[in-house]
């Protein structure tokens, strides 16, 4: 079986997938890519078990096929050819791949396709559609705020709950937590469900960023993103997300408006000054100024800066953070103002955008940490 097919447009499709590659794959033929020919259209899919992600494109074809290609040789092979036309030979009996360049000859051996794990397919599924750019601002939002801790997969993705009125995505990792809603998303039946982080990081670099319509099919244990030549398949966590609602405080008579990249700056350089292990940061606040500060005690390190900020509040407040945690949201903000909602030192604080989107609401939380004595 031999193709004819673009280098760079091969090597521009085959890389969309190629994030959804184990480096230490479960089982040895999850290193390969899943090549299938039929009716001069290539197929290429790409699984670790838990994510699938296939893509199609147009070859110069005339018989059918299927073998297992081995991934980074394939890939690191593309990337070093000038854009050409290449051949390509995949051999069913063999399972030998060749590429055929205009200089040179190249051969590796692949592997069976019928040991390649099947696609799941999403049966009795719930249907809804998004557009690309929504869900791309809905993740950039969400996903940095997901924990990495493999023993709390509750926490471990991202929580969409379609309502009637809206639709909510929300991430926490137990020190900060973001909801995020979508005004001009909503679904006549109310569900939710929890998205693997691995599988939505994949579809963030897969997105466009026009309004591209995509289809999001799901069930009770698997989610079918479909958009472009793209297909998304993933294995949703059978978890319960926390009720994070209860979490979110509702009086915070303490407001703070502020400069975002002010503030965002001016704590990266304060963190270079802060324990290494508590990422320590006081803000102190009065009515007109932000005074920043950390120290580290154990090198004799420290730092303070003043800012211009407008503050509502009962009186003057002394609060610490994780500049870590903070310097990460106030990255993933827009927003050229910001406020800080708090209620006290020992409370959760909100974080809200000024500026929104049309459709948008913003809540970010965040944790406060207990001030050390002598700081």
């Amino acid at each position: 079986m031999q193709f004819v097919v673009s280098s760079a447009q091969l090597l521009k499709n085959l890389s969309l997938i190629s994030g959804v590659v184990s480096a230490n794959p479960v089982i040895p033929i999850l290193e390969n890519f899943l090549v299938e020919i039929s009716d001069g259209n290539l197929t290429a899919t790409a699984s670790d078990l838990q994510t699938t992600a296939r893509i199609s494109m147009p070859v110069d074809a005339e018989e059918s096929g299927t073998v297992a290609v081995p991934a980074r040789i394939f890939l690191d092979t593309l990337k070093n050819l000038p854009e050409q036309p290449i051949s390509i030979t995949l051999d069913e009996d063999t399972y030998s791949i060749e590429i055929h360049s205009e200089n040179g000859r190249y051969k590796v051996s692949g592997s069976n396709a019928v040991d390649f794990p099947k696609v799941p397919s999403v049966s009795n599924a719930f249907s809804i559609s998004m557009e690309a750019n929504a869900i791309s601002r809905a993740l950039s939002n969400t996903l940095f705020a997901t924990s990495n801790d493999d023993m709390r997969p509750s926490m471990s993705g991202v929580y969409l709950q379609l309502k009637t009125d809206k639709t909510v995505f929300a991430a926490t990792d137990g020190h900060r937590l973001v909801r995020y809603i979508r005004n001009d998303i909503s679904s006549a039946n109310e569900t939710a469900i929890l998205f693997p982080r691995k599988a939505l990081q994949v579809i963030k670099t897969l997105l466009p960023t026009d309004k591209t319509p995509v289809k999001l099919n799901f069930n009770s244990s698997n989610a079918f993103f479909e958009f472009a030549n793209i297909e998304l398949i993933c294995r949703l966590i059978d978890e319960r997300f926390p009720e994070y609602e209860n979490a979110i405080p509702l009086n915070n008579i303490n407001v703070m408006t502020v400069e975002r990249l002010e503030l965002l700056n001016s704590l990266k350089r304060i963190s270079i000054y802060s324990n290494k292990a508590t990422n320590q940061v006081r803000f102190s606040i009065s009515t007109s100024e932000l005074q920043i500060s950390a120290e580290d005690l154990d090198y004799s390190n420290e730092a303070n800066e003043k800012l211009s900020c407008d503050y509502n509040g009962a009186e003057p407040i002394d609060i610490g953070f994780s500049c870590k945690l903070m310097i990460e949201m106030l990255s993933n903000i827009n927003s050229n103002l910001i406020d800080l909602e708090m209620s006290s030192p020992s409370k959760a604080a909100l974080i809200i955008p000024k500026t929104l989107e049309p459709g948008e609401d913003i809540l970010m939380l965040i944790m406060p940490v207990m001030l050390s004595q002598n700081s």
